[in-house]
């Protein structure tokens, strides 16, 4: 196990730029795999959920060469349609997979996927999709593994019970294949899918937004190669914010776009936070009292889910009462215990909710009495060091930032988890003034 210790109660300053976006380039590996020409991926942030997923690929057959944050991608044919179970417990974007396998060879064995366990994250809204594509899909209990096959797959209308940013992206990824016109409604909207829309038409596809979360694809009979660069990671944009201004520090982020963060920026402008939008990226700067904001996670264009832990963070430097009421996955405030840790004034609750099933994104079906979906904030208060684990990659990298802002040595173990989602997070966190190293733990 490896751990940072943090010296906390630096300023951060100086410049950063920001990686490709993780969600999306994921996808973009996967899409390379619907063809036999060569995919050629710039931006690429060097991450090991990336390089997992490099190496499923390998063993599935692929051609893939890294230089810097360009990936070559060839994919002539499958070598097999089964994903290993070691593998793919890394990897949870394993599971979309299946579309390209079923595309070529009319088969895939996908194992239940794994990653950050953030709730059930049940893969039930792809299979009931991809289970309409004339696909033959069920799960074997005794191996583990979901069994699909197929004689062609074939266009369907079909509309998404909940937002589903994977649902849409699987579903888009086995449609453009598919015999004939594939409607999707209920569509998620998220920029990264953009992205792979982006992507997949310079692959010689046709995926539109022909209406409001609605995507129509036409099957094509054949992709080709192309060549695409990786939008920019929004959630690391938030993250190194977010950092500048509770360490009271000023940090410009380059290549940080407005469109994608700009739910973020509205509730950031409510706090009093200084934020300044220029030509190449965006400044983020500590600007006296922080006022407490309430914030409700959800589906884009609203609050990311992926923010929320980060946002808890700068409310406790924040002067009032805050609140966030997370409504995307049904238990994702574990983080909680480790602000409280290190001085925090918080509170699990749960908030009165009239009609759940309308404000929540996850299956009702997987909440339980003991999860809390709400947190309340008092600050402002003085963060002090405290000795904490790594829930996931967005809480990891919260307590990262709430240490860093803290007074004494802090120490985090499981790190490893940031690593999955930030590249060099400590080394560029150093290059900004951090007082932050890495050890190994025997």
């Amino acid at each position: 196990m490896e751990k940072f210790v943090i010296t906390g109660g630096v300023k951060l300053q100086g410049e950063t730029v920001v990686s490709g976006a993780k969600n999306a380039a994921l996808k973009a590996l996967v899409a390379a795999c619907l063809t036999d020409g060569t995919v050629i991926l710039h931006n690429v942030p060097i991450i090991s959920d990336i390089l997992v997923m490099v190496e499923i690929m390998e063993e599935l057959g692929a051609e893939v060469k890294i230089s810097g944050h360009t990936f070559t991608i060839n994919v002539g044919r499958f070598s097999h349609s089964s994903i290993p179970l070691d593998k793919a417990a890394l990897a949870r974007t394993s599971a979309m997979l299946m579309a390209p396998l079923l595309a070529r060879t009319g088969e895939a064995i996908i194992p239940n996927p794994g990653g950050c366990r953030l709730g059930a994250r049940p893969i039930d809204r792809i299979v009931e999709g991809i289970g309409k594509m004339d696909v033959d899909i069920t799960y074997h209990s005794e191996d583990g593994y979901f069994h699909a096959k197929t004689k062609g797959l074939a266009g369907v209308k079909y509309r998404f019970k909940k937002n589903t940013h994977t649902g849409t992206e699987t579903m888009i990824l086995a449609s453009v294949l598919a015999k004939g016109k594939t409607v999707l409604e209920n569509a998620a909207e998220e920029p990264e899918i953009d992205d792979l829309i982006e992507l997949l038409n310079s692959m010689g596809a046709e995926v539109k937004r022909t209406a409001k979360r609605q995507i129509t694809i036409n099957g094509v009979q054949k992709l080709h190669g192309a060549e695409h660069t990786i939008c920019p990671d929004r959630i690391e944009v938030v993250t190194f914010a977010i950092a500048a201004i509770v360490t009271g520090g000023d940090i410009f982020v380059k290549a940080a776009h407005v469109a994608e963060i700009s739910s973020f920026l509205e509730k950031l402008q409510e706090t009093g936070a200084g934020f300044e939008v220029q030509k190449d990226g965006i400044r983020f700067f500590a600007n006296g009292t922080l006022k407490a904001v309430d914030i409700t996670t959800g589906i884009f264009p609203g609050f990311l889910t992926d923010w929320q832990a980060l946002w808890a963070v700068l409310m406790t430097q924040a002067q009032g009462v805050s609140t966030i009421h997370e409504t995307v996955f049904e238990n994702k405030l574990g983080y909680a215990k480790d602000l409280k840790k290190m001085g925090a004034h918080v509170e699990l609750f749960n908030p009165e909710v009239g009609n759940k099933d309308a404000v929540y994104n996850f299956n009702l079906t997987d909440d339980r009495p003991e999860y809390f979906h709400a947190l309340r904030i008092s600050g402002p208060t003085f963060l002090h060091d405290a000795v904490m684990t790594t829930l996931d990659i967005r809480a990891g990298a919260a307590v990262v930032i709430a240490a860093l802002a803290a007074r004494g040595v802090s120490t985090i173990f499981g790190v490893e988890k940031l690593d999955r989602g930030y590249e060099r997070f400590d080394a560029r966190l150093g290059e900004l003034g951090a007082k932050i190293r890495r050890e190994t733990e025997e």
